[in-house]
This record gives structure tokens, sequence and C-alpha cells, in this order.
């Protein structure tokens, strides 16, 4: 059963009133943060997703989808249907560099998927951890609006956080259209406030027109926080190890089809620099019980997730609404390794079967669950898993051929070219996508993915290392040296994106966050984005 809410949502619009927009599909856009690749039920993992699972079967699950492997600039690839450089956000919002790539926030030069869907007749909502919007901009006292909040890029209403969030009890920079919110009720829990917000978007709508809602949870971001019975009722699961749990989620990765190889599930010790990776057997008493709690609470945190999608599913299901209404799950990047030794075993059993983490370009750090749902246009049972290779950028397009709705041709009175992404309905189909090749970049961490080939390094001053993905899908044999004419060719193929995109030059290597916000805040010190962040 779930929760009471701890907000009161506004009059329930007469119950039973079916939307009255059309044929225009409703769209609920819903992206989880820092989940790793296997982390669902329904792509085999012990965590229990029931709603997201349903949401799957009768939907397509894509095996082979790629993110940008980092927070913000996926965000701000979901957003516009673009490399994330090409749109000022090639590392994160904590500084504006003044370089094209590296603004800190989303370009005004470039429409976001919410101003299209508006300028199209949807009403446009949005819940959760926005984080394209540069620092300087919210985080002073007495910040105002400087152009790229969510009200300004599209969005009828909002709430949440302009950053990542800090801690789900009481979050930072959490705003209700553009005013900040600074007190919390008792109870209050930052999963269950977002949900409690999108359902009552939902509840409000004017059902003459159709609506656009983008689910941003925080989840399962650090820190881990989650209420004590949750994490309890998760605990016993994982007392078996994380040896054990990565089989048997290769195993059911293998079962569903979302893994097609006949490669053997590798132990990616290689990830381990400082202590190498114990067997779980190996680990002290000590050790094993913060893994089971940190598992335990990781766990509990994307059930309660998937609790909240389900009552948002329930609420379109009120309307008359749900085989109208496209439904889209995915997470913004690999599970992560940031929280020390610990979280890079859990992070290992997240990632299963992928090598490395957030941030990096490795399948792991790069790889995440893709879901798309229609009714209308994915017949019960006709569903299933596609392995095309898509693309973040392929979220934009995806939606609006889906709502019939041609991306504009100019934005803010000046010609704009057409994304960078595809739509992936042809999937939704059972046709096949065209084959392309994918670019990675963050913190030099760097990758390109052209066939059956991948080059990819840790950053720079690392050498390239080649991987042939159809033998070794795994990313466990460099074999660069024995093809150097492959390398020369990919090199070429990432320096060129790099150049057409904004990506180069690269920040220099050993240079901290720290240092990085220091020295381009010591250089432009005013860092709230007014003056323009396209230039």
């Amino acid at each position: 059963m779930m929760r009471k809410s701890v907000f009161v949502c506004s009059a329930l619009l007469m119950a039973g009133t079916a939307f009255a927009q059309g044929d225009k599909p409703n769209i609920v856009l819903i992206m989880c943060d820092d989940m790793g690749y296997s982390d669902l039920g329904c792509y085999g993992s012990e965590i229990q997703t029931p709603h997201i699972d349903a949401l799957a079967e009768d939907g397509v699950r894509f095996s082979n989808f790629k993110n940008t492997g980092r927070c913000c600039p996926s965000r701000a690839s979901l957003l516009t249907g673009r490399h994330q450089h090409a749109v000022g956000l090639g590392w994160m919002t904590a500084v504006d560099e003044h370089r094209p790539g590296y603004r800190g926030q989303i370009a005004d030069t470039i429409p976001t998927l919410a101003e299209i869907m508006k300028e199209n007749g949807y009403s446009t909502y949005m819940a959760g951890k926005w984080h394209v919007t540069v620092d300087g901009a919210w985080k002073p006292k007495d910040s105002t609006p400087n152009g790229s909040y969510p009200t300004e890029r599209g969005f009828d209403e909002f709430y949440g956080g302009l950053t990542g969030g800090g801690n789900y009890y009481k979050p930072k920079s959490i705003h209700r259209n553009e005013e900040k919110i600074t007190t919390f009720p008792e109870g209050y829990y930052y999963t269950d406030a977002i949900t409690d917000h999108a359902v009552a978007f939902i509840q409000n709508h004017d059902a003459t027109k159709p609506f656009f809602m983008y689910v941003a949870h925080y989840a399962p971001h650090r820190p881990l926080q989650a209420p004590e019975e949750r994490i309890d009722a998760c605990r016993e699961r994982y007392k078996v190890g994380y040896d054990l749990l990565r089989q048997e989620r290769y195993r059911r990765l293998k079962e569903i089809g979302l893994i097609k190889s006949a490669v053997e599930l590798p132990i990616h010790t290689g990830e381990f620099k400082k202590q190498a990776r114990p067997s779980w057997d190996a680990l002290d008493a000590k050790l094993k019980e913060e893994w089971i709690e940190e598992m335990a609470t990781y766990a509990a945190m994307i059930e309660i997730m998937d609790d909240w999608i389900g009552e948002v599913v329930e609420e379109v299901k009120k309307r008359g609404e749900f085989d109208n209404t496209l439904f889209v799950f995915l997470s913004d990047n690999g599970a992560t390794s940031e929280g020390g030794f610990i979280s890079q075993l859990a992070a290992d059993l997240s990632n299963t079967p992928y090598r490395s983490y957030k941030a990096k370009t490795f399948m792991g750090g790069i790889s995440s669950p893709l879901i798309i749902h229609y009714p209308k246009k994915i017949k019960k049972g006709a569903g299933g898993v596609r392995a095309d290779s898509t693309h973040i950028t392929d979220i934009l397009p995806t939606c609006l051929d889906l709502a019939g709705i041609e991306y504009p041709k100019t934005f803010n009175g000046a010609e704009i070219a057409p994304p960078d992404g595809i739509s992936v309905v042809p999937a939704l189909k059972n046709e096949a996508l065209p084959e392309r090749d994918f670019f990675f970049e963050h913190q030099t961490a760097c990758s390109a993915i052209s066939g059956d080939w991948k080059l990819v390094r840790l950053s720079t001053g690392w050498s390239w290392e080649l991987i042939h993905l159809k033998e070794d899908p795994f990313e466990q044999n460099d074999v660069a040296k024995a093809y150097p004419e492959k390398v020369a060719e990919l090199e070429e193929k990432w320096n060129a994106w790099g150049e057409k995109n904004n990506v180069l030059p690269l920040n220099p290597k050993g240079l901290s966050w720290d240092n990085r916000v220091k020295k381009y805040t010591e250089q432009y010190p005013v860092q709230d984005g007014r003056e323009g962040n396209n230039k």
C-alpha cells in the first residue's frame, strides 16, 4: 500500500472524464538518476519493480541504448536531441567556462522538447531534477531566474531541484515554478514529493489539451536514504553476496534476450586500482555488512520510485487515457562508484555485465535501460526486446514523431539544424534502425562506436583501447596493437565529431573539479549566465 502523500493535491477534474485532445498522445517521460543497466526486474534484477516491469512487458525494451555517461550532459541531450557539447553542456553546471561547449547550461539558441511541445498545443509539466542551469544562476542568495529555469524553457508548471538535490529529507534548491522552497513538512521524502506533484499536474490538467510531462527522479542518486522499514524489506536478498547475484542477473538477462552473447560473464578486476577486487567469500564480516546495507538501501530507493511510477500510471488510467499515453523510461547514466570501495562493489552488480561506471565512457557508464510503452502503437503482447543501437538524442525525435510534430526550422528568429538523434518508431514496428556511429566524451573520457568496433580511453594521457564488440562485448581485450589502422580510422572520426560539436579543446588532464571551477570563476567572476550562453 502506498504511503499517504505529504501534499494536498488540488481538486480533481470530474472523475472518469477522458482527455479530449484528439489523436495527440499524452507523453510521460521518466528519467531516473545513477541507476545501472541491470537494476530493474525487467532487466534481470532482484530489485522488485512491478510497475516499470508492466510497462516493459507490453512495450519495447532496448538492449543497446546509450546515454552520455553523466547527469547534466544526459539531461541536455534528452531535452534537445543534440550532443551535449553542441548545446553548451559538455561538462557540468558547476561553472561557465565561456567556451562554446562548456557554458554550464543549455544554449538559448536551441529549443527544448518542452518548448516544441508547448508551441504545438501541449500543456507541459515537470517534476524532479532539472540540473541544466548554471549554478551561478541559483546558488547566490537572492538569485533570480536567468532565462534557463524550467518555466523559461517551456514548462508551464515545475516542482523540483535546479541542481541534483543533496538530501532526500531536506533537499537543496527546490523550486515551485520560480519560487524557492526552503522549509519541508514532517515526513517529507523527495521521491514522494516529485510524484505528488506529477500526479497533481495530471489531476488539474485542462482536459481539452494533450500534456507532456517530464518526471526526473533523483533516486537512486547518492546520498543513499530511504525509510528504515523499506530498507529492512530488501536486506535479506543481499546476504548471498555480489558474486552470486551478478551470475543470477546475467542468467536472467540472457533468458530475457537482452544479452545474446555466449561470452562468459567477466569479473572486471582491472577497474579496481587502490584495492584488489575480492570475492564475496573473501570479504570480512564488517565489509559484507556495509555492502548489504548499501545495496538494501539502494534497492529500497528504486522500489519506492517504482511504487510512485505506478501511481502516475494509475492516475492516467483514471482519466481514461492510458491507451493514448506514451510512457518512456530511462536512466541518465550507469551506476556510480563515487562512494568508495563498497560503492564500487555495489556498482559492479548494478552495471552487470558491463565494465566501469558513471562518468566513464566504457559500457558500464554509458549503458542504461530504455523502455517505450504506447498501447495505441504497440499492441499488447506485440512488444519485446530490440537490439538496435539507440542513443539519448533519439528521445526528442521519437516523441515528436509519435505526436505528429515537425521539428522547427527556426528558433528565436534564427534558422536551426535538425537534431542529432533519430526517431526510433520503426523499431517499435519491428523494423531495423539505420546503422550509425556514436561518439562520447566526459571529463576527457572518450569513445567512439562504429559497427562492431569501439575505441575508448579512460582520459587524456591514457592510450586508446580498441575493442571488437562482436567478440568482446564486455570490453576485456584491447586489440589496438593488432589493428593500428582501425585505431587511426576511429580516432579521426572522433576528432571530426569533436571539432563539429564544440568538444575541443578538452579540459587539461589532471585539473580537478574544484580547481576547474576555481580557474574559470577567477577568470569570469560573474557566473549567472545572463549574458547569453550561446556567445
